[in-house]
C-alpha cells in the first residue's frame, strides 16, 4: 500500500480495447495498431508514457515513446508483421526532468534567480547516469558536471534542454513510481487475405458441360481459368458431402422428393459417410486433391462450406444418438425456424452430456480438410451453435494453423453477429444485402468503419446468396446488379457473389419471398455463361481495379463526400502513404438517370484550388480534367451506373495537362 501511495499517474480509456479486454482486436500483418489512452497526474507535473508490445511467445518487450495529443490524450503505434498473438499495454510515469526543464524555463523568462533551480538539474543528471550505463552513464556525468559548472544560467540552461541531455534522460527514465495499466491486450495478426479477398460461390455439382450429368471436381478444375479471367481468388463450395435421403426435399424445397432429385448439399451424411467423406458423384479424395492444387496454380483458395447438422441418415445419428435431442415420441428433433421447417437437417444437441466428444470430434472434422489442403471454411449458420464452442475451436485451430480463415454466414441479430466476430470469426456476412439508399449505406458504412466494430468485425459484402434474391436485384434489371457490385467491390475489401445467378443476373423469385424460383439448393442447374448481358467481362474490370489500387484493399479508410442528389453516393479511399486516392460515384437508383454537384475534397488532397487535376474513370477509360470543388456528373444506369476515378494530381503547375502522377 506504502508503495501504491507514491504513484501519482492515471491511466485510463486506453484504446483499442474491447470488453475490458476479454477479447483481441484483429489486423493482419503489415497492418499498423494506434493505441490511445488518457494520461494524467495531479498538479503540473508532466507525465510520460511508453506503449509496451510484444509478440505473444516473446519475453522481452519492445518500447516505444507515446505522444501527447490534446487533452491529457497520448498515442503511439507498431506494426505487427507475424501471425499469432501479439500483446501491447502502456506504461507511464512522472517525467521530473521534464517537468524540471518546462518550470526552470519559465523562470528564466520571468528573470528569477535559477542558481538552486540548476542545482537541482545537475541531481537529476546525475541519478540519470546511475541508471544508465556505459558511455551514457559518463556523458550524463560530464552534461552534470559542466551545468554545475557554469556561472551563465542562460548557457547551463540551454545545455540541460538540449537534445543530447533530454534523449538520454528519456532512454534512462525513473519509473520507481511508475504505473502499468492493468491489463494486457491482445492483437491476433492473421494473413492478408482476412482483409482483402474476392469470393465466388458455385455448386461443384452443376459444374457439367453436359446438361442433364452431374457435375465433379473435374468439371470445377474447367471452369477455373474462367473465375480466374474475372479475377476472383476464393471458390468456394457449398457442402461436398453425402446427401441424406431421408426426409430429402424436392424442387422448391418441397417436402415431397422425387427419385430424380438431388436434394440439398446442406442436409448432410448418407451410408456413404458424413462430414469426412466426399458426395461419390462429386470425384474421389485424390480429385478433390488435384481440384484444389489446380485452383492454387490459377491464383485460387478452394473454400469450403462448414456446416455442423446431419442428415437423418448421417453415421452420427445412429452411433451417437446422445448428440441429438430426442422428442417424447423417441423421435429426433428436426431443424425448425418456425414457421420454416428442416425436415431434412437434425441440428446437433451442445448441450449433450456428451459435449466433449462431440466437440473433439467437430474440431477432428476441420483438422481432415486442413490436412487436405484447406484453410479457408465460410461456417453455415454459427449464431446456431454456442459461442464457447466456436471460441475453443478457432482457438484450438489457430494453435497450429494461423493462417485458417473463418467467414460466419450469420444474417442475425447484430449483437449475436459481433459477438462471433468477437470470438474468433476473421469476416462476416453483413447487413448489405439490403442496405439500398443513400443513407442506409452511409449509416451502416460509418458504423462498420468509425465504431470499436472496425477493430474486431471485418465484412465481407454479399449481393446474393444461394438463400438470399433481395428484392432490389429481384426488380431493379442488370443495373441494379452492376450497382451492387460496385458498392460491394468498392465499399468493402472483402465482397463475394454467387454464381453464375449473379452474372446471369438471374432475377426470378418465389412470390412474396426473397428467394431464388427453382433455387440451386434442391436441383442441379446447368448454366450458359455466355448469355447475353452476361456481366462476366464487367466483374473482370471491377475486381483487376480491386487488385491494381492498393486503395481499395482495406475497408477502413473509407470516407464519404458530400453531393447535391440523394440518389448519388459519393465516397473516396486513400492509400496510407497518400499515393493513391481512389474516388467513387454510384447512381443508385436502377431505373433513371440522375446527376449532381460533386464536392471534391481538393484540401484533403493537397489540390490548390486554381490547379487543375485529372479524374481518370477506371470504369470506362474515360478522363476528365477538373478544378476546384465543385465538378457536375450525370450516370445513366442502363449504360454505366458508376464512376471509379483515380485522382492524379498535375506535378508541375507550368506544365501541360497531360503531364499528371
Amino acid at each position: 500500500m506504502a508503495e501504491r501511495a507514491r504513484k501519482r499517474i492515471v491511466i485510463e480509456n486506453v484504446q483499442p480495447e474491447i470488453d475490458a479486454g476479454c477479447f483481441p482486436i484483429k489486423r493482419v500483418m503489415g497492418e499498423k495498431v494506434t493505441v490511445t489512452a488518457d494520461i494524467f497526474a495531479d498538479g503540473h507535473d508532466s507525465p510520460a508514457a511508453r506503449l509496451l508490445y510484444k509478440k505473444g511467445v516473446d519475453i522481452d518487450w519492445t518500447e516505444c515513446d507515446m505522444t501527447l495529443l490534446e487533452n491529457d490524450t497520448w498515442t503511439a503505434e507498431f506494426t505487427v508483421n507475424g501471425l499469432g498473438t501479439y500483446c501491447y499495454t502502456v506504461l507511464a510515469w512522472v517525467d521530473h526532468y521534464k517537468t524540471w526543464r518546462q518550470a526552470i524555463a519559465k523562470k528564466c523568462a520571468a528573470g528569477q534567480d535559477l542558481h538552486v533551480d540548476l542545482q537541482i538539474g545537475v541531481q537529476y543528471l546525475h541519478e540519470g547516469a546511475q541508471r544508465a550505463s556505459g558511455e551514457d552513464a559518463a556523458r550524463l556525468n560530464d552534461l552534470a558536471a559542466a551545468i554545475g559548472r557554469e556561472n551563465n544560467h542562460g548557457r547551463a540552461l540551454l545545455m540541460a534542454s538540449g537534445q543530447e541531455a533530454v534523449q538520454l534522460m528519456n532512454r534512462y527514465p525513473d519509473l520507481t513510481f511508475a504505473v502499468r495499466y492493468c491489463r494486457e491486450l491482445r492483437v491476433i495478426v492473421e494473413r492478408p487475405k482476412a482483409l482483402y479477398s474476392t469470393w465466388y460461390e458455385r455448386f461443384p455439382r452443376s459444374c457439367s458441360e453436359q446438361p442433364g450429368r452431374h457435375g465433379n471436381f473435374k468439371d470445377c478444375v474447367k471452369i477455373l481459368p474462367e473465375i480466374a479471367q474475372m479475377g476472383f481468388d476464393v471458390f468456394y463450395l457449398p457442402p461436398i458431402h453425402p446427401i441424406g435421403r431421408t426426409n430429402r426435399k424436392g424442387k422448391n424445397n418441397s417436402p415431397v422428393a422425387t427419385t430424380d432429385d438431388p436434394g440439398s448439399p446442406w442436409a448432410i451424411g448418407a451410408a456413404e459417410g458424413g462430414h469426412k467423406a466426399i458426395h461419390p458423384q462429386l470425384g474421389s479424395e485424390q480429385e478433390f486433391a488435384d481440384f484444389v492444387k489446380k485452383a492454387a496454380d490459377y491464383g485460387i483458395e478452394v473454400a469450403m462450406d462448414l456446416a455442423f447438422q446431419c442428415s437423418p441418415d448421417h453415421p452420427y445419428v445412429s452411433e451417437h444418438r446422445a448428440w441429438f435431442k430426442l422428442r417424447p415420441d423417441g423421435t429426433v428433433q428436426y431443424a425448425e425456424n418456425p414457421p420454416k421447417k428442416y425436415e431434412d437437417i437434425y441440428p446437433i444437441n451442445f448441450e449433450s452430456d456428451a459435449w466433449r466428444e462431440l466437440w473433439e470430434e467437430l474440431k477432428s472434422v476441420v483438422l481432415f480438410w486442413i490436412d487436405k489442403g484447406i484453410r479457408i471454411f465460410r461456417v453455415d449458420n454459427p449464431h446456431t451453435k454456442p459461442f464457447p464452442f466456436w471460441e475453443w475451436l478457432i482457438g484450438e485451430i489457430r494453435k497450429d494453423y494461423p493462417e485458417t480463415i473463418f467467414l460466419a454466414e450469420a444474417f442475425t441479430r447484430p449483437k449475436v453477429m459481433k459477438r462471433l466476430a468477437k470470438i474468433g470469426f476473421n469476416q462476416s456476412y453483413t447487413y448489405f444485402t439490403w442496405r439500398n439508399s443513400k443513407k442506409e449505406i452511409t449509416d451502416y458504412m460509418v458504423e462498420l468503419t468509425q465504431s470499436e466494430q472496425k477493430e474486431y468485425f471485418r465484412p465481407n459484402f454479399w449481393p446474393n446468396t444461394p438463400d438470399i434474391l433481395p428484392e432490389y436485384l429481384q426488380y431493379g434489371g442488370r443495373p441494379a446488379f452492376v450497382i451492387k457490385l460496385i458498392l460491394a467491390a468498392t465499399l468493402s475489401s472483402n465482397y463475394g457473389i454467387y454464381g453464375p445467378a449473379f452474372e446471369l443476373c438471374l432475377s426470378d423469385a418465389l412470390p412474396g419471398k426473397e428467394e431464388y424460383l427453382n433455387s440451386e439448393k434442391y436441383e442441379i442447374k446447368h448454366w450458359d455463361w455466355d448469355q447475353p448481358g452476361n456481366l462476366k467481362q464487367f466483374i473482370a474490370r471491377v475486381n483487376r481495379i480491386r487488385r491494381e489500387n492498393s486503395a481499395l484493399q482495406t475497408t477502413w479508410n473509407l470516407k464519404f463526400y458530400e453531393v447535391d442528389n440523394d440518389y448519388l453516393l459519393f465516397y473516396g479511399k486513400e492509400a496510407d502513404d497518400g499515393s493513391e486516392s481512389i474516388l467513387t460515384v454510384v447512381n443508385l437508383d436502377p431505373f433513371h438517370v440522375q446527376s449532381g454537384w460533386l464536392t471534391i475534397p481538393i484540401r484533403e488532397f493537397d489540390i490548390p484550388a486554381d490547379q487543375p487535376y485529372l479524374c481518370h474513370d477506371l470504369l470506362s477509360d474515360d478522363k476528365y480534367i477538373w478544378q476546384g470543388e465543385k465538378n457536375y456528373v450525370e450516370l445513366n444506369p442502363h449504360v454505366l451506373p458508376a464512376y471509379v476515378f483515380k485522382l492524379r494530381k498535375r506535378l508541375k503547375r507550368e506544365t501541360d495537362f497531360d503531364y499528371f502522377m
